[in-house]
């Protein structure tokens, strides 16, 4: 059984396939879909003023577009020196030439001469899963940290390599995906979906079988 996790990106489509690894269809194992993988070009046009807002839009445009069970999220970074900053906007901040390093030293540069105390973060992430036929829900999860002065760690991507992870004192991208997957912010919203997401997927397993 196909299902679309609605992203081109390699690594989250990889954080996915791990944190659902277990998951199946009423015994099925799952095969889980990009975009890219189904040849889907188009763009939804992340118009909400929330993660919540942006999940939804994507989760219900993919799957009525695929036909598929389809998992959407929006997710970024909030700075509170910053107002909240980038939040909604993470994945585009500093424009479209910018690229992950980039964007994450650009941050760095925002906040220069910012004190330790006041440079408190979180990765928040609204994880939405949308069936065929509209039915939609939603869960979120948080990472709270601090943004460190400078990126370490190879691991991860995004602001990975900036994000202190307070109860392990090292920068995300140093924690390595094994301890990434268990407390990052898309890890927390998957677990607390996770009892909605096997039901669904009990059920079309059963319809299919019909």
């Amino acid at each position: 059984m196909k299902v679309l996790i609605a992203t081109r990106n390699r690594g989250k489509l990889r954080e996915y396939a791990d944190l659902l690894a277990d998951l199946t269809a009423g015994g099925q194992p799952i095969e889980w879909v990009s975009l890219a993988d189904l040849g889907i070009e188009r763009e939804v046009e992340e118009t909400g003023t929330t993660f919540e807002e942006n999940a939804r839009l994507k989760a219900t445009a993919y799957a009525r577009e695929s036909g598929l069970l389809t998992l959407a999220d929006d997710s970024g970074l909030e700075v509170d020196a910053l107002g909240g900053a980038p939040g909604v906007h993470s994945a585009r901040y500093g424009g479209p030439e910018l690229d992950d390093e980039g964007r994450y030293r650009l941050l760095l540069e925002a906040l220069k001469g910012v004190p330790e105390g006041k440079r408190s973060a979180r990765f928040r992430c609204v994880v939405a899963i949308t069936t065929p036929e509209g039915e939609l829900h939603t869960a979120e999860g948080t990472c709270e940290g601090r943004i460190a002065r400078e990126p370490k760690g190879e691991h991860g991507f995004g602001y990975d390599p900036v994000f202190v992870v307070e109860e392990y004192g090292r920068t995300m991208a140093e924690l390595g995906p094994e301890i990434k997957n268990r407390i990052s912010h898309r890890a927390r919203a998957l677990e607390a979906i996770r009892p909605v997401l096997a039901t669904l997927l009990v059920r079309h397993a059963e319809e299919s079988d019909d």
